[in-house]
This record gives C-alpha cells, structure tokens and sequence, in this order.
C-alpha cells in the first residue's frame, strides 16, 4: 500500500478542531488602561516599543523576566511566557512549552536532522523548517501552547563520531552546518526561501545552539558541564564559528544559546568576546541570547569559574547573555546588584532583547489570531502535506551504502521474506531524541509486510544492546525465506544527550546474529542499519554474504515506509552520507582533542574529511543509487582570477602558490567582481529515474601548513530519468570558497592554482595577486 493510502487512512485519527480558548495576548483594545502606551502601539518601532514597556517595571518585575518560565505582570496586562519549547525535528513535548495533553495530541515527525541532512537539499530542509513554524504557530493560535520561541537547530559540528548528539546535527561540515541553519531558520520563522523579506513578524522564533565548540557530552568522566574546549583560532574561524555565523547572517535567527562548555577557559555564557563582540558586534546579530539549562548555575557550582552566585550573573549579563534557563537569575540577580556587581542597565538591554522577540512574535499587538500568522489553524498539524513531506525527506535521505550484484531492489515476487532485529519494529527508535508524538506510525515491518505476504519475523537481539541473542531461532526463518532483511543498529539506549559511545561497534552481540544469518541464508541478505552516528560495519562490507547495506539514521514517521519503497524499487535512493565513518580504531584519539587539523608528531589523524588522514569505512559524501552518474565540467565563466583592480598588470603564470592575501584586504568589490560561474554536466547512465546530489568540492594545488584536502563548496539535486542529461550550474565565491583560515584565524587567499572537483573531474582556476 503506498504511503499516500496509509496517510489518507491514519489521518483520520488526528483531524483537530481547533480550540475555543485563546492564546494569551498583551495590548487589549478594549482594556483602557493600556491601550494607550506606546508598547502597544504596533506602528512604532519595536526597539522603541520595548525600551517604553521595560522602563515601567520595577525592578523585581525585571528580575521575574530573566528565566524561561517568566511569569505574568498583570498591572500591565502582560501575560507570562514560556521561552523553553523544543522543535529540533518536528514540534516536541520535550520542555514545558508543549506537552499534547489538550486537544492536539500530535505533530508532523520528520527525519531525525542528520538523516535530512543526507538529502543535500536545502529546499528540503526549508519546507521541513516553514511545516514545523506553521505547525508551532497552529498549536499556539489553538491556545495549547505557552511560547512561540524554539531552541532548535542544532548545528554544532558532528566533529567526534562517538558523540551522542551527533545524530542532531547537519554533520561534520560547515557550509553544510551553515546551509542547513539558514534554510531551517527562514522556514520556521516565516520568511522565504531566499531570506531576507520576513521582516520584524516572526511566524516562530529559532534558536541556534549550542555556542559554541559544543561537541561533547559526556565520554569516559568527563562532562560538558566542565568540558574546557581548548580550540585553536584557525578551527574556530573555518570549522567551529561558520555555522552560527551563516545561522545569523543567512538564516535572520531570532536565537542563540550559549552552551555549557568553556572555550579556552571562559565559560561560552561568560564570554564576552564571544556574546558581544563576534555575535552582536561583528555578526550584527539582533535577537535574544538564551543560556543552556542551568548552564548558568554551573559556571559557579560545577566549573568553579565564578567566585560566587552573584558573579555568576554579573559575569553571563556583562557578556551578553539574555535570559536563563533554569532559576539562577531570578535568585541572584537582585543580590548582584545590591552589591555593586551588575548595574541595573545590563538588565534592561537583556529585557529590551526579550520583549523585542515577543513583539516580533506579535504577542503585544492585541489578539495574536488577528496578526500575520493568526490565520494557520489546527488543521495545519498532521496535514496530508506535511505528513507526504516527512516521508519524501526519509526517502531522500536514507543512503544506499553497499549493492553488491544488485541486490536491491528485491522483486515484488519475492514467496516469502524473513525480517529479523530488534529495530524492526520499534516505533520509538525511528524517531529518534527530541521528538514529539508522531501524527502516525509505519514500522519497517509493517511497510515490508505489506510488500510481501509472507512475512515472518524474529528479534534476534533482546534489545539493541544485544546481551542475548537467539541465533538458532533467526537463523531457522532465514533459512526458510526467500529474502532476509536484518533491521539492526543503534537507538537512543547507545547515543544521545549526556550519553556518548566509547566505541565504534554494533552494540553486543549484533555482529555474531547478522553474521550467522547471512551465513545460512538461501540468498545474501539485506542490512539496515539505524543510527545517528557511524558504524564501523566493515564486517559487513567485506562480506559477500552481506549483499546491501542501507543507513537509514532516524527517519522519522515516514522513515519505515520510506525504507520498504526503497528496497521493493518503489523509490531509487539518492542520500549521500552527511559524514565520515570510520573505524574501530578511531577511538584511539581521545574525544577531549579538540583539533580538527592533524599532527604527525603526535600521531593525531585530524577530524573529519577535510583533514582526516586515516582509514575509512565510508567516506563524506558517499552514496550509492540503483542508477550510476557521471559528470563533466561543461563551462567556466572565468578561469583566472585578478585579486586586484588593475587586472590588466598581470598575465597567467604557472605556479603551485608563491603567496597570499588577506579577504579583508580584496575587499568586496573585487570579491564581487572575482565570482564566476561553473557549469557541470550530469547523465543517469542507468535504467531507473532519481534524485542525485552533486557535490562540488574545491581544493589548492599547495598543500600541507594546514591546508584542508578539500573543502565541500556547493551542493544541487537534479532529478533524471534512465539514460537522461542534464546541467547544473554554481556559482564560486573566490573569497569564501577559493579562501583558507591561517594560524592566526585570518582568511587569506592563496596565490596559484587551485582545482574544482566533482566526482572525478576536475577543473584549474588560478588566482593572480
């Protein structure tokens, strides 16, 4: 039964009738005594509006306002609010914003983030962005929901694959990181795709997170709540920052958190080179800056940075920081200030940042259901349209990671199929952390089943841990099926928040069942494997007993489905791995090493495939489809670029590099002037139409000094049919693509060639000083 059916069927289980009560609002109309201040007067400015609101309150009302739980202040008619709902994947109950205990029992879950990310696709990730707004605002409008504002994405890079939270990002790489967040953000909060017409109206606010070099959880005693992250200004200017840069600049996000960790021995939410001078100063961010729960509270009681309570608050106010999550600020605040540590003007500018968002959220211009998004009713949530959208993003992430003899697709004929593992039928797994009730649930053995009538299932593994196993059981039905499907993997007993591996491995006895059945099996078997993070399956991959293997990460609602269609040929899959998997050996490297780049005097491989020197199992990128492509540079605009305006002083040499010169010093103009355009042909050369995501990578002709191996500059789908041509074209920033970090996290342009690449091909461009 095709998804659309099942869709058409479930849905009738969440039709909502949208709620009679009505959301809470400031600036009544018909209340006179403050229908009259200029807070309320939705033609003024917003900053004017929330410098008029925070000079009528005292000072514990002030206060009450600095935790995500602040409450009410009637004399003004401002009602309390809830700064803390989760959105990461889908509108959550994780956080008091939101629980489904009204009438709205259920929320569109998408693909966990790192499965979306394997699409490449960021109008993907927009549309996936603009549901979940139009769902969020929908339980708001419904009265069901206390806050519009949502601490997602997440877009710390997935440096270490043992982390727990890898499984919530876009990834190990930055302009992916980057994309990503400003395609979420335009989505979710209202704007277009293209960024940039919201203007002060937000449908919902997003809050990048987590500020930042925040990549570890808790791994072998060591925490993130006293992690000190000791990170190099080169890997924070091009691996680190980019992301929330991007997240800001691109994206127009409302929010950011500062993390638990220190960075080079400050606390994130006490930094205020960071806070101040990156975010607000250079970055020209203008929304509000949440901490992490209790991020606040540890600076003193756990990390031992601030000498007392009252410290702790002067430190993350001066460093600006806005509000707390969690309790600290409402109990010290006013202490801070009686002693002199914090002036009551640092209080204000944070206030002013807080009910500017309220304001853009529309929440002080009378009744909310009369502003710009007052109109998205409940039947947005678990509309067919978001719910066929989560299915498309499963099948356009999940990733083809081995196909040998063409085994897959299995054919529709197939008598009679074994499925076997312990993730084949727990709904719960697919969705993975930070989710919220799903508007329906397919498990992958209810979508095969549906495929083939004749479907006989066994666990194997008692849980994923896989303490015990029951070999003989799983091996007899494999032994009478025409097919086997191992659904097998990790869930959220092996990777998530405040829990990271400490290996690479299928947990437990994993390995010994797959490798039993595959060995009895009439046919070789089919793999599927479910997880955040990698996997060292080179078992697997080497045994021609293991005919296919296909990463579905946590897909979401839509992900068994999704996950049937693919291994019957009802869908050609297209997902290219958003990270690199490697080996056991890995976790030789401590997960406390923060470098990205290696170092052959210490023995350190270095972090992620920019810099990564080591072995692999599969590498960034790597996807397999029941189609082949090929590609071919078709055109160029401009093969040699002069980084100065008198371009007519200099003629093309031949060199590897003989200099370079600072971005800063190009200057935008010559940056502008210096873009150019590059074509790129691609052919299906199979028989069954797809998607494919090209990737177009950039690397130098020197390298060595730090210099990455290459460096991921732009990414496209192009859907064709069997035997079909087609051509895409990028555009190429020499100085954001062609540019490198130096030791002193300056991005400088190196002088000489540089190469193009996409798949094989490769295309010259030399930059001339």
């Amino acid at each position: 039964m095709k998804f659309e059916q099942l869709c058409l069927v479930s849905l009738t289980l969440f039709i909502h009738v949208a709620s009679t009560t009505t959301p809470p609002f400031s600036c009544d109309s018909s209340d006179p005594t403050t229908k009259n201040y200029p807070f309320c007067q939705s033609t003024l400015p917003v900053t004017q509006r929330a410098r008029d609101l925070v000079s009528r309150l005292t000072l514990d009302e002030k206060i009450s306002q600095l935790v995500n739980s602040a409450p009410a202040i009637p004399r003004l008619g401002i009602p309390a609010y809830e700064w803390w709902s989760e959105a990461l994947h889908g509108v959550s109950n994780v956080g008091p914003g939101i629980k489904f205990d009204g009438t709205i029992k259920a929320a569109t879950s998408f693909p966990q983030v790192i499965l979306a990310a394997a699409s490449f696709d960021a109008y993907q990730w927009y549309r996936i962005g603009q549901a979940i707004g139009r769902e969020a605002r929908a339980i708001y409008n419904a009265g069901e929901a206390k806050g519009l504002t949502f601490w997602a994405p997440n877009i710390n890079i997935f440096r270490d694959p043992r982390w727990g939270r890898g499984q919530e990002t876009p990834g190990e790489d930055p302009l992916v990181a980057g994309k990503y967040a400003a395609s979420y953000i335009r989505g979710i909060q209202g704007d277009t795709f293209e960024g940039g017409k919201l203007g002060q109206h937000l449908q919902a606010s997003a809050c990048c997170k987590h500020f930042t070099a925040y990549d570890l959880d808790n791994w072998k005693g060591m925490n993130r709540f006293v992690f000190d992250a000791r990170v190099t200004v080169q890997d924070l200017a091009d691996t680190y920052q980019p992301p929330f840069e991007k997240c800001v600049r691109e994206g127009g996000g409302s929010c950011m958190m500062c993390a638990y960790n220190r960075v080079n021995g400050v606390p994130s939410c006490a930094d205020p080179n960071l806070l101040s001078k990156t975010v607000r100063g250079e970055w020209d961010f203008k929304g509000y800056i949440a901490s992490d729960c209790d991020a606040v509270a540890i600076i003193y009681d756990a990390q031992g940075y601030a000498k007392s309570p009252q410290d702790a608050v002067a430190d993350v106010l001066r460093a600006g920081m806005d509000v707390n999550c969690g309790s600290y600020l409402q109990k010290y605040t006013k202490s801070a200030i009686l002693q002199k540590k914090l002036p009551e003007s640092q209080v204000d500018r944070a206030l002013h940042n807080l009910f500017a968002i309220r304001m853009r959220l529309g929440l002080f211009n009378g009744n909310p259901l009369h502003n710009p998004f007052g109109n998205i009713r409940a039947d947005q949530i678990c509309s067919p349209e978001h719910q066929i959208l989560a299915l498309e993003a499963a099948r356009n992430g999940i990733v083809l990671l081995k196909n040998h003899a063409k085994l897959l697709p299995l054919p529709k004929s197939a008598m009679s199929l074994a499925v076997i593992g312990p993730n084949a039928k727990s709904p719960q797994t697919l969705v993975g952390n930070y989710a919220g009730p799903p508007c329906e649930s397919t498990t992958p053995l209810q979508a095969l089943q549906s495929y083939v009538k004749d479907t006989v299932y066994h666990r194997g593994c008692d849980t994923v841990s896989c303490s015990s196993i029951a070999i003989d059981e799983a091996v007899d039905i494999a032994k009478r099926a025409h097919f086997v499907v191992l659904i097998m993997g990790l869930d959220q007993t092996q990777e998530r928040e405040a829990l990271d591996r400490v290996d690479l491995l299928l947990p437990g006895r994993q390995q010994e069942l797959i490798t039993s059945v595959a060995k009895s099996a009439k046919k070789p078997v089919v793999l599927v494997l479910l997880s955040g993070g990698p996997i060292d399956v080179s078992f697997a991959k080497d045994d021609h007993r293991i005919g296919a293997i296909l990463w579905a990460g946590y897909p979401g609602q839509g992900g068994g489905i999704a996950l049937a269609e693919i291994i019957f040929g009802d869908h050609n899959p297209g997902g290219r791995l958003p990270g690199t998997w490697y080996p056991q050996d890995y976790t030789k490297v401590p997960m406390t090493d923060m470098r990205m780049r290696p170092d052959s005097f210490s023995d350190y491989p270095g972090r992620t495939y920019r810099f990564y020197e080591g072995d692999k199992v599969f590498e960034f990128g790597y996807g397999l489809s029941y189609s082949k492509y090929s590609y071919k540079f078709t055109h160029v605009s401009r093969k040699n670029l002069y980084l100065n305006h008198s371009s007519s002083l200099h003629t093309t040499r031949s060199w590897d590099s003989v200099g370079y010169k600072l971005v800063s010093e190009v200057g935008t103009q010559v940056c502008d002037e210096n873009k150019f355009k590059v074509g790129v042909g691609v052919k299906n050369d199979g028989e069954m139409s797809g998607k494919h995501p090209v990737l177009l990578f950039a690397r130098q002709g020197k390298v060595g000094d730090g210099r990455v191996k290459k460096q991921l500059i732009g990414f496209q789908s192009v859907v064709l049919s069997g035997g079909e041509r087609g051509e895409i074209e990028f555009e190429v920033s020499p100085c954001e693509d062609l540019s490198r970090a130096n030791e002193y996290g300056v991005m400088v342009m190196d002088e000489g060639r540089h190469f193009l690449v996409v798949g094989d091909d490769k295309l010259p461009v030399t930059i001339i000083i």
